[in-house]
């Protein structure tokens, strides 16, 4: 039987019925803080480790989709999961939706924290959003690794190509979202978990993820790459990209942009190995963590 619920409400319900049952539930604190514009942000933190873990969602996602890796690595580190302006429970008072002002969320929740040497985790769109947050703040920035996005950092669309694209979300986004949304499953995906997500992304606000769309689609992925590690930096910032199977990575064009790079794949997931997957992707994700410390 096919759930109506929310994925919001679904993975809050199973992460908090874990913390009940292990008496842990003051662990998770939600706190909130201020972006550039006043925009409230809202993030859960937990755990006390010295390593800092920052994740960030994709596009019409919010800080839910984390729920297993917040219950997983809290035992080891420090964990923060955000909600961008417009999405989930943060604020959406704000009028340009761009890969930037996100970052600024991003970044306006570590300088809150007072955090340091963080490790930044962005799915899809927040692989942008955390690169562009590690450009505006490297000196606090210790790694970046990056959630099946990136597949070509070099590879761009037209103008033409974008704008036929968009126009069927322009003319009908909730159908069209839903449509969008199941083909970057797995084919063997569970329908449930398809369903689900497909509801919920497709009952965003329309103009914030049109916006948001827009704004990925003149992200420039190289160049900002280029500008977190200019050739006179002794030191580079970590990059590591975790994508699915489901479409080729091109390593060769990361490699020209990133000094210290590496791809790792997982098997037989669509776009949300997270939640496709999360045993496999939690045990990649912190062989990756682990390697980078």
């Amino acid at each position: 039987m096919k759930t109506e619920l929310p994925i919001t409400l679904i993975l809050f319900l199973s992460v908090f019925s874990i913390l009940i049952a292990q008496g842990k539930t003051s662990e998770v604190q939600i706190d909130t803080a201020y972006s550039f514009d006043k925009i409230p942000i809202i993030y859960q933190e937990v755990g006390s480790g010295n390593q800092v873990l920052v994740f960030v969602h994709c596009w019409s996602c919010d800080k839910s989709y984390w729920a297993g890796q917040l219950e997983y690595f809290k035992n080891k580190y420090s964990v923060y999961i955000i909600d961008l302006a417009g999405h989930g429970e943060s604020g959406l008072k704000r009028t340009e939706w761009t890969i930037e002002n996100y970052a600024r969320d991003v970044v306006a929740v570590i300088v809150n924290e007072n955090l340091n040497d963080v490790i930044l985790i962005g799915h899809s769109m927040g692989g942008p959003v955390v690169l562009k947050a590690a450009h505006l703040m490297d000196n606090k920035v210790k790694a970046i690794i990056t959630i099946d996005t990136f597949q070509d950092i070099e590879g761009r669309w037209s103008d033409e190509q974008f704008e036929e694209f968009i126009k069927p979300f322009e003319e009908d986004f909730i159908n069209t979202t839903k449509g969008f949304v199941k083909s970057i499953f797995d084919q063997n995906a569970d329908s449930n978990l398809v369903q689900t997500i497909s509801n919920d992304m497709s009952s965003a606000p329309p103009d914030v993820a049109l916006f948001s769309f827009r704004s990925l689609f003149r992200f420039d992925e190289a160049a900002n790459f280029d500008k977190i590690n200019p050739p006179d930096r002794q030191k580079a910032i970590p990059v590591r990209f975790i994508n699915s199977d489901k479409y080729p990575t091109n390593a060769e064009t990361a490699k020209r942009h990133i000094k210290d790079f590496e791809l790792k794949i997982i098997d037989n997931v669509g776009h949300f190995p997270m939640l496709e997957n999360p045993k496999e992707f939690n045990r990649i994700l912190e062989e990756t963590i682990k390697e980078i410390e």
